[in-house]
């Protein structure tokens, strides 16, 4: 396990894949459109705004708030004959950028010559609450329709999805009404306070986009690539026999597992990945040597909590945009299997 400051660094630019869309395979019925004086029906219009996610080729400018800071990042996203494109480019502080294609996806940070390649299940780079169609989130979370506003210039209906217990966040959608595009996004505690805003202020939905906008602005040829691809190891036969974990909150599902390189460690680390439809949470379990640092406690940015434990020669750490409490019970849960 790396040190919480690097799990942080990573973590804080892979939130930029939590943002867009966070409904995907809930519901398969299209509907029609609506007139601005009829609301529609909050679930069908998520269903709407991730097909729209997918489908649609756009270009816009988008401002992330988080602990009083704020992040401008561009997206651009392109289907290609049903093949995804997209690259996500930091406008301000230091350069980072994403690039997909399809489910391969590359991490570039230009000022540690660093790269990142992994693949990921996902259907776009600003979509990982996407959930199970096996799941029903609706158990776990109550949706509404606010009413109507207007973001980047377009009408907007507002979504608002609030979690029916204390170990999860709320949700506050923008939805265009024409494009069914997610325009902003509030993430909000259990009380109702805003941890996090995203917002669109500039969107363009375009009939094509060029192919050389979705190559990087740098070269990487002396960047240290650190590749997730052929080093991750599904086994859910190591899951049953080694780690688990005794409490996750009702309606989590353990839905990935795989061994992860990491920059500090020579051994692989254990990640597992929980889901209730919308909220993700990830475990890493390292197994530490001597010359390893020790991290121990909470750290969080936004609305990502990271809880840290160290316990019989091994690291636990979960990571995910849930409640600090959240993070800590199911790292003390995280038990060695006999």
């Amino acid at each position: 396990m790396p040190e919480l400051s690097q799990l942080s660094h990573r973590s804080n630019f892979l939130k930029f894949s939590y943002l867009f869309a966070l409904i995907s395979y809930l519901f398969f019925n299209a509907i029609t459109t609506y007139a601005d004086s009829i609301l529609p029906d909050p679930k069908n219009l998520i269903a709407e705004m991730s097909i729209a996610t997918s489908q649609l080729n756009y270009d816009g400018i988008f401002t992330y708030r988080y602990d009083k800071k704020i992040d401008t990042m561009r997206i651009i996203h392109k289907n290609k004959e049903g093949d995804i494109f997209e690259r996500l480019i930091s406008l301000n502080g230091n350069r980072r950028e994403i690039v997909r294609e399809n489910d391969k996806v590359k991490y570039f940070f230009p000022e540690n010559k660093i790269a990142i390649i992994e693949r990921s299940k996902l259907g776009q780079l600003l979509s990982s609450y996407i959930p199970d169609t096996n799941q029903s989130i609706s158990k776990f979370y109550v949706f509404d329709i606010l009413g109507d506003g207007r973001i980047a210039g377009r009408n907007a209906w507002i979504v608002n999805i609030k979690p029916i217990d204390r170990f999860r966040y709320g949700y506050q959608l923008w939805i265009d009404k024409k494009s069914k595009l997610l325009l902003r996004s509030r993430l909000k505690n259990y009380q109702g306070v805003n941890l996090e805003d995203v917002m669109f202020v500039k969107l363009d939905v375009l009939e094509d986009i060029s192919d050389s906008l979705f190559k990087p602005s740098f070269s990487s040829n002396n960047f240290t690539w650190i590749n997730n691809i052929k080093s991750n190891i599904n086994s859910d036969r190591a899951v049953q026999t080694k780690w688990k974990a005794s409490w996750i909150p009702k309606g989590f599902l353990m839905t990935g597992y795989t061994k992860d390189p990491m920059p500090t460690s020579k051994i692989p680390v254990d990640h597992f990945i929980y889901t209730d439809g919308l909220a993700t949470i990830s475990v890493y379990v390292e197994k530490l040597n001597h010359q390893q640092s020790i991290n121990s406690g909470t750290t969080n940015f936004g609305g990502v909590n990271t809880y840290s434990l160290s316990t019989n020669g091994y690291q636990i750490t979960a990571v995910g945009e849930v409640p600090k409490t959240t993070v800590e019970l199911i790292v003390n849960s995280v038990k060695l299997s006999p």
